[in-house]
């Protein structure tokens, strides 16, 4: 997440989440009544008949019923079997949470991905990965900013996106956080800047160039008893434009909006040792389309 929102990954904030398949089965039921021809106590009556139809209905239900069960908790099926929500048609945006089945990229580029495939599924995966990484807590030290930057960036960008960021993270910046000069938390406390991307969409796609938009929450502050800039949460979205280099994509430009953001839920607020805990045990992921 960038600062507070002050920090626009380079660019201007532009606006500071059947049929019911166990119908019932047969129709109406019908009940017949035998009345006894006499008394029980006498001679002439008759002890009641046991229906053997009966018995072969009730079972044949049951048979039904279980037969029911059993196929629609059968696993395996093929695509055609699956619910609505879950099938695609080859076509990434058909169904946007659904997982796609495309294994992450293999490739690394020092800590970050690398080797994206040249389609628009790895146009988003790239954009997603690369939304992290300059979400990320290194950007606030000038040397791992400078190893991200150029990882990431085009050749004809480069220069200018590198920059920009140098500006952003300026030294009256870190002191305004309370950061130490090189990016670093004081003692005792830990420095929280993590983005937590929660989808993708494609804006715009040719087998050279893409707008990918990124949706994240994101996490900023600093634990600690002293600390005055506690960690929130937020949400923003990340556009990225991104080029095709031969054998990656790489980025052109990026800008961040605020936004969608959800209602806050009504969890109970963690101290502070909990959080800066959870950031130093819990890691992160390669995110892939």
């Amino acid at each position: 997440m960038s600062p507070g929102d002050e920090h626009d990954y380079r660019g201007k904030d532009q606006g500071s989440r059947p049929d019911d398949p166990y119908s019932t089965l047969g129709g109406t039921r019908q009940t017949r009544t035998r009345l006894p021809d006499g008394d029980p106590g006498h001679p002439g009556a008759r002890r009641p008949a046991r229906n053997s139809r009966s018995l072969v209905t009730i079972t044949g239900i049951v048979v039904l019923l279980v037969a029911a069960i059993a196929f629609a908790n059968r696993g395996g099926g093929s695509e055609d079997d699956a619910s609505p929500g879950a099938k695609t048609s080859g076509s990434a945006g058909s169904a946007p949470t659904a997982a796609t089945g495309t294994k992450p990229v293999q490739g690394k580029n020092g800590t970050i991905a690398s080797g994206f495939a040249q389609d628009e599924q790895g146009a988003q995966s790239a954009a997603a990965n690369y939304a992290v990484a300059l979400g990320s807590a290194e950007m606030f030290n000038q040397e791992q900013r400078r190893d991200i930057v150029q990882s990431l960036a085009d050749s004809s960008t480069a220069t200018k996106l590198q920059s920009g960021f140098d500006a952003d993270y300026s030294q009256g910046f870190l002191e305004q956080i309370g950061l130490e000069t090189d990016g670093s938390a004081p003692a005792g406390s830990t420095f929280v800047n993590r983005t937590l991307p929660a989808g993708t969409k494609v804006k715009s796609y040719s087998s050279s160039t893409a707008e990918i938009e990124v949706w994240c929450s994101g996490l900023f502050g600093l634990t600690g008893e002293k600390s005055t800039k506690p960690v929130t949460s937020g949400w923003f979205t990340v556009t990225m434009q991104l080029k095709w280099n031969g054998s990656d994509w790489k980025i052109l430009e990026t800008s961040q909006r605020s936004g969608p953001s959800p209602v806050t839920g009504d969890n109970p607020v963690s101290g502070s040792d909990e959080i800066a805990d959870a950031v130093n045990q819990f890691g992160g992921f390669t995110y892939a389309r």
